[in-house]
């Protein structure tokens, strides 16, 4: 186990606190975690804690108070919790709003001399392929085009929960789901993008396919600790992490040309037209290069995989321990369903407690503990001058438990997102503005659809009702997965109707 986190000298100074009417105080003012960069980072890997790193922030947040700096390796940050401070932000962003590079990934690319895609690029570049991507991933008519695919995914992964739980004498099914959520994602993800089914849900999925997954767990896995090093350093070492890294990025890449041969010697034998998926979409209207479809595309592919996965394991975990929720979110699902009976996209837009549900698990457990910006002109954060250009994160975890933005924050409440509450600034797992997550509708959809059709044809159950221990891995995991109980649902209604 990790050594409890009291025990760990990790601040210096106290909390700064500012009230309004005093004059803006200066960056060097603002309350620091310890000024030697290289010392914080090697006190981090000592302790071993970082997999702890959400928590080492929450804790940060309590004794220094909502803004503080940091220096870890490579990096020099400002940290913020409040939502007014994050309003500050996005009014800084520009036109070109800029994220804190993801040096290990980017120097694959460079390496490999692969084009990057708009989870790595900033500037002109950035919003040229952004706005092409948009119209067919963001864009409500596009999203709509693709709904039937994650709907025929996420129903196929109902039935072979029935499969199993058929052939179980107990009449239910207790499982360990996180293996079988990376293969529902990555099965849903490729059909989305590739407009092919990649076998992930029949009994013996394909070993390519499985290969694929082991190679994105990896490439999250060796992230992290490769993220604080200088980029020199990581051209001239040749650790283990390095080489897995890299050997897991190019399984990705392997995999996704593999798809992206198939469909172009298709798109050029020009078959019969009808809707096949993203990259089909992306050839057919020739907005944007051969190279940046495929940078693209790559980057949603090994992005929603972990990234839907974990949400997806979370909710049912709290909808086990929360019953109630759980009933009143099946309701909800059927009175949707009789209602819109032949439309999907409408059926989804007339689930607000389930969207409220979605928003709960990304508000105790973000998929990225963080999110980044660089303000392009100096900027006032809880009446500290912050420089243009200054790294500023975002931290997602400690604000979504933080009793300061919500009330009563350990308690999983859909319903605090349907009252009158002042929300603004407070769902942040997706970024905001021009550059929140690309993959934003896609993972939306693809999680709600998901517990449509679970909550439709099973009671989920758990025997602990304990929290669940989380570890970050550059992702935010569960330390041990859950194991989670799934019975069917005797009656269903019969009007439901058929999509």
């Amino acid at each position: 186990g990790h050594p409890p986190l009291s025990s760990i000298p990790l601040v210096q100074g106290s909390p700064h606190e500012v009230s309004p009417q005093d004059k803006t105080l200066p960056y060097n003012a603002i309350p620091n975690t310890g000024r030697s960069a290289w010392f914080n980072l090697f006190r981090l890997w000592r302790r071993n804690q970082f997999q702890q790193m959400h928590r080492v922030m929450e804790r940060n947040f309590q004794q220094l108070g909502p803004i503080y700096r940091e220096n870890l390796g490579t990096h020099s940050s400002v940290n913020i919790l409040l939502p007014q401070d994050v309003a500050q932000l996005f009014q800084a962003e520009g036109v070109f709003p800029r994220r804190m590079r993801i040096e290990p990934w980017a120097i694959h690319r460079d390496i490999r001399n692969h084009k990057c895609g708009v989870f790595l690029l900033n500037g002109e570049e950035w919003r040229s392929d952004r706005l092409v991507l948009n119209k067919e991933v963001l864009n409500p008519i596009g999203v709509k085009k693709f709904l039937p695919f994650l709907d025929e995914v996420s129903r196929d992964f109902a039935g072979l929960l029935r499969q199993r739980i058929n052939r179980n004498t107990r009449a239910a099914l207790t499982i360990d789901l996180y293996a079988d959520l990376f293969r529902f994602t990555l099965e849903a993800s490729g059909y989305v993008l590739y407009g092919q089914r990649l076998g992930l849900l029949e009994e013996n999925p394909n070993a390519e396919s499985l290969h694929f997954i082991r190679a994105v767990e990896t490439m999250i896995k060796t992230t992290l600790p490769l993220l604080y090093l200088p980029t020199k350093l990581l051209l001239l070492t040749e650790t283990q992490t390095w080489k897995e890294h890299l050997k897991a990025w190019d399984t990705i890449f392997e995999q996704a040309d593999k798809c992206f041969q198939t469909i172009y010697q298709e798109f050029c034998l020009g078959q019969e037209r009808r809707y096949s998926g993203i990259m089909a979409e992306l050839l057919l209207k020739s907005e944007l290069p051969l190279d940046s479809i495929k940078a693209n595309v790559i980057e949603l592919m090994a992005g929603g995989v972990d990234t839907t996965a974990m949400p997806l394991l979370f909710t049912l975990f709290e909808l086990a321990r929360n019953p109630s929720v759980q009933k009143d979110l099946r309701e909800e699902i059927f009175k949707a369903e009789k209602e819109n009976p032949k439309d999907l996209s409408e059926m989804l837009n007339a689930l607000p407690l389930l969207k409220g549900a979605m928003k709960e698990t990304l508000r105790l457990y973000p998929v990225g503990i963080t999110f980044q910006r660089y303000p392009t002109k100096d900027v006032t954060l809880h009446n500290y001058h912050i420089p243009a250009g200054t790294l500023v994160q975002v931290g997602l975890y400690p604000m979504g438990r933080s009793p300061q933005v919500f009330q009563d924050p350990l308690s999983y409440d859909p319903g605090r997102w349907l009252r009158r509450e002042d929300t603004n600034f407070k769902a942040l797992a997706f970024g905001f503005g021009s550059r929140q997550c690309i993959g934003r509708r896609l993972a939306e959809s693809e999680i709600m659809l998901f517990l449509i059709h679970i909550l439709k044809n099973f009671q989920v159950d758990t025997g602990s009702k304990e929290d669940v221990k989380t570890v970050f891995g550059f992702i935010l995991m569960p330390e041990k997965p859950p194991l989670l109980t799934f019975r069917p649902i005797s009656h269903i209604p019969q009007s439901r109707g058929q999509h």
